[in-house]
């Protein structure tokens, strides 16, 4: 995975950054205040021995050296803490003194540093006191020589005792620091790997990817279609009426030798919002002029009569079974050239009478009566229907919607299609997440433009109102029952 694709995993999953920060400073926080404080007192000694000249000195200094590394092993020695661990004062066994103690010595040179470090302050400072008396004894005891004159190592204390006069630990500062670092490493990281487990589809290029078809919409995500899901009204200037008209102009030029009249309109689950989408690509084809019918196929879950506010009672079926004819039960939409046919009664099998003759005929006979076709089937992955109707189609348009439906049903969709050699007019990402600056961009160009137009309207009313009169929608009812006959 390169690296700018796990900077957009860590942008779309930035909740999870946030939250892991915000405990690991809990965390830390808890830490802190319920760490008891720990002081440090410590002592410097000075070894040295007595030389005569420089060749003296050096070789001096070179044994010296090499004493002082033993001389930190003495400092942490059983014999020197049971010495300490005698005073009284001390109040520690020797065990305790030997886990309180450190050494620490500084390359090149003849210094040694013996470190404390204790919860109580005044009893760090004891124990350091008591360990730099008896260090200095037991050094000079080690060093004797067998007939009892002086050895040629002296100790001295050159620093301390001292004990620091605040805490050395816990370190509030240092600690939020830390744990805010290692809570955002910590987020960074799940929310990569949350990112590569996530097999659900979340943007236009995984899409395109899965469904090898380009990429004709992507209608944005609108609070608003819940209440108002067509795009007439005050919904037909929003971000998502411009986005399916953007739709309808790549539909028509997806292939301009060969354009597809008869479009089947379908979904890998339920919920994508197809059904949605096919009632305003109709609205969209009608408002540029074309003579548009809408057949609502989905004979199991129906919804565009639901929709377009139509009797939804007769319709297809009864169509297919002979009842009645399909100028009879097709309905006109508005003051727009769209016609409706609905789903009618509910059959008890609807692949069987979706793949019949009867309905091949009837889409034969669609087909010359309108500019365009638009079917609305079932999922692809719920039941066969739509797969039938896709291969009596011309094409099929696959919705998908963001964040909802994975790549692998995504996929499985597509084969199911590719399986019967349906032909794959492209793909729409439907509720798709707009970056708030594209949303902005067309909201300041749309206020312009309704000013504008607003203005020529006013000017121009009294010259058009003619024209506008004879612009009556033309009926093709009549022209539905000829050719259902």
């Amino acid at each position: 995975m390169d690296l700018l694709r796990q900077l957009r995993l860590v942008r779309q999953h930035w909740w999870i950054v946030l939250v892991t920060v915000m405990v690991a400073l809990g965390v830390t926080a808890l830490i802190t205040v319920r760490a008891q404080p720990r002081y440090v007192a410590s002592v410097t000694f000075f070894v040295t021995t007595p030389s005569q000249g420089v060749t003296d000195a050096y070789q001096g200094g070179l044994f010296l050296q090499q004493r002082v590394k033993s001389y930190a092993e003495l400092l942490t020695s059983d014999r020197l803490a049971q010495s300490a661990a005698a005073d009284r004062q001390v109040g520690l066994t020797a065990e305790e003194i030997q886990r309180r103690v450190s050494t620490s010595t500084e390359n090149g040179t003849v210094l040694l540093r013996a470190s404390v470090t204790d919860t109580d302050q005044a009893r760090a400072l004891r124990v350091t006191e008591a360990l730099s008396a008896n260090f200095v004894e037991l050094v000079q005891k080690v060093e004797t020589k067998p007939d009892g004159s002086a050895g040629p190592i002296k100790i001295e204390v050159v620093s301390g005792p001292r004990v620091t006069p605040s805490p050395v630990s816990p370190q509030p500062v240092r600690n939020t620091v830390i744990g805010a670092l290692l809570g955002l490493l910590a987020g960074v990281g799940l929310a990569v790997l949350r990112g590569m487990a996530d097999v659900r589809l979340r943007d236009a290029a995984a899409l395109r990817r899965v469904t090898g078809s380009p990429l004709l919409g992507e209608i944005p995500l609108d609070g608003s279609a819940r209440v108002a899901p067509l795009i007439v009204g005050d919904a037909a200037t929003s971000a998502r009426a411009e986005a399916i008209r953007k739709l309808r102009t790549n539909l028509r030029f997806v292939d301009v030798h060969e354009p597809a009249r008869v479009i089947a309109v379908t979904s890998a689950l339920q919920g994508e919002g197809k059904t949605t989408l096919s009632c305003n690509l109709a609205i969209a084809l009608a408002e540029a002029g074309w003579r548009v019918l809408l057949v609502d196929a989905d004979l199991r879950r129906p919804k565009v009569g639901h929709y377009l506010g139509v009797d939804s009672g007769v319709g297809l079926t009864d169509v297919l079974v002979g009842d009645v004819h399909v100028g009879d039960v097709v309905q006109r939409w508005g003051d727009k050239s769209l016609l409706v046919l609905p789903s009618g009664s509910a059959p008890p099998n609807p692949s069987e009478l979706l793949g019949s003759k009867a309905m091949s005929d009837l889409l034969l006979a669609l087909r010359e009566s309108a500019d365009i076709v638009i079917i609305d089937t079932a999922p692809l992955l719920a039941v066969t229907d739509g797969v039938v109707v896709a291969v009596q189609a011309d094409g099929a348009l696959l919705v998908s919607q963001q964040g909802r439906t994975s790549r692998a049903q995504v996929a499985a969709a597509a084969r199911a299609l590719h399986s019967v050699s349906v032909r794959l007019l492209g793909c729409v990402l439907n509720m798709a997440r707009v970056p708030k600056t594209d949303a902005y961009q067309y909201e300041a160009y749309r206020v312009v433009t309704d000013a504008a137009s607003t203005s020529a309207a006013r000017s121009s009313a009294g010259r058009h109102a003619e024209r506008r009169g004879a612009a009556e929608p033309v009926d093709h009812t009549q022209e539905l029952t000829r050719l259902s006959r």
